[in-house]
């Protein structure tokens, strides 16, 4: 019985990233350092953020397993940066922050005057 994982160096990789959730778990996965603020804040922004810059790196991603986790790092390094930096609003990385007609009703909501409930 053989013992080792089956597919390429890349596809495991791939395979092991498949099988976490929460962000936590891809900066510990791939040694990369974050800030916990940063990531409770922004946690799936910058998961969004990183499959982008992945999806736009894996034309020329490298295929030595090592390489392809080192890249994987950088690229959520990265991720992670944008929103130290920044924020999900500037960014934009889900259609709700870039959608015009989201913004005009987010505007919409802000000026309606709350209502206390009957009775108080």
């Amino acid at each position: 019985m053989n013992d080792q994982p089956q597919g390429s160096a890349s596809q495991r990789l791939f395979r092991e990233l498949s099988q976490l959730s929460a962000a936590e778990e891809f900066f510990k996965y791939l040694a990369v350092p974050y800030d916990k603020h940063v990531v409770n804040v922004n946690r799936l922004h910058i998961l969004k953020r990183f499959r982008q810059y992945l999806a736009g790196a894996l034309d020329d991603a490298p295929t030595d397993g090592e390489e392809l986790r080192a890249l994987c790092a950088s690229l959520l390094e990265k991720a992670h940066g944008d929103f130290v930096r920044s924020s999900a609003q500037i960014e934009k990385v889900f259609r709700v922050f870039q959608d015009q007609t989201a913004e005009v009703a987010v505007k919409a909501i802000r000026r309606v005057p709350a209502v206390p409930p009957k009775g108080e």
